[in-house]
């Protein structure tokens, strides 16, 4: 779930849309400015000081000195200030009652197997960068070793792998599979210069589901149908079902798509939902790198005739990491609300 690529903007899926690091002059002007720091500082190697020689609590406790100093010096006008001008701290122009409904409509057609969690708005640290290709410079990191939430789909993922592995069941390969939804306001720290209407934070409805690998592909085929279908049947209902609406499915196992991908996610899905265009797109280059054998996007044709994309999704390796096993599987998906609303016409509150 790149942020500015040839798909679409980055407020509306997981970031295996989105690149997968900083520039090679990013990182240069960087480094520039951390040896201008040490050198101002009089402390050789102070970034490898803070990050390498202290404890994680003693950084805490560092940090959190030096922003209640910072704080101490403002006053309101600053804060006042701040509120207008900083990218991050802007509320969304979203209309609240469109998001809501979305919402819940979503909850209501969610399959029986989902179960609803409303996340914190933090996560560990390294949520996104570690699971995924994802630079930590876009992510908005906290002082106490924790990171605002990027990606629902990471701290999902998270969970996903607590629950399998509580289940007693879990060493013998028998658990039962996890399916988890939430609806969550995610932050991203790279700069967004796309229009008026987009903001940092943004709401992302977002499924994860977690299981066992019981061969030839069944779960990432079963699952990926499951997700899809979810998704149509919720947007169908909250749009109408007048809007033209298109699944593409990208087999990146194989150049070719595999007759049981075919049968078992493209036909099937055809066949729940006649009204809406369902096939293969093989020249697919985003998420290469980031989802592991399938994946796919839902585009939505507005009344102007543009198409957009709502949701993105497919199978990643996050829990075998996690889980140190080999055999688990993962199938994320998300839709960005905030888009939604807008192509309902019910997009902005102001």
């Amino acid at each position: 779930m790149s942020i500015v690529n040839d798909r679409a903007p980055p407020e509306f899926g997981p970031m295996g849309t989105s690149p997968a690091g900083a520039s090679s002059s990013d990182l240069s002007s960087r480094a520039q400015i951390i040896n201008r720091i040490e050198r101002d500082a009089g402390v050789p190697q102070l970034a490898d000081i803070l990050s390498d020689r202290l404890a994680p609590t003693d950084l805490q406790s560092l940090l959190l000195e030096v922003s209640a100093r910072r704080a101490k010096r403002r006053d309101p006008k600053a804060l006042l200030d701040d509120h207008v001008s900083n990218r991050f701290t802007q509320p969304s122009v979203s209309n609240p009652r469109c998001l809501l409904e979305w919402d819940r409509v979503a909850f209501s057609k969610l399959p029986k197997d989902f179960r609803l969690v409303e996340l914190s708005p933090v996560c560990p640290l390294g949520a996104a960068s570690v699971l995924s290709p994802i630079s930590q410079d876009w992510i908005v990191s906290t002082i106490r070793n924790t990171e605002v939430v990027a990606d629902s789909t990471n701290v999902l993922a998270l969970e996903c792998a607590v629950r399998r592995r509580e289940q007693k069941t879990f060493s013998t390969g028998s658990a039962a599979p996890v399916h988890l939804a939430a609806s969550h306001r995610v932050l991203r720290g790279q700069k967004m210069s796309l229009g008026p209407s987009v903001r940092q934070h943004f709401r992302l409805f977002s499924l994860c589901s977690a299981g066992r690998d019981p061969g030839n592909l069944r779960f990432e085929i079963e699952t990926v149908r499951l997700h899809v279908g979810f998704f149509l049947t919720g947007l169908k209902k909250f749009l109408g079902s007048k809007i033209p609406l298109r699944v593409t499915v990208s087999d990146f196992g194989s150049n070719v798509p595999r007759s049981m991908v075919e049968s078992g996610v493209v036909d099937k899905l055809q066949s729940s939902h006649k009204g809406v265009k369902i096939g293969f797109d093989q020249d697919r280059k985003q998420g290469r790198g980031y989802y592991a054998e399938l994946c796919f996007k839902i585009s939505v044709t507005s009344l102007e005739g543009k198409e957009q994309e709502l949701v993105d999704g497919g199978d990643v390796d996050w829990t075998q990491r996690l889980l140190n096993n080999a055999k688990e599987r993962l199938v994320i998906s998300g839709c960005g609300s905030e888009r939604l609303c807008e192509l309902s016409g019910s997009g902005s509150s102001r």
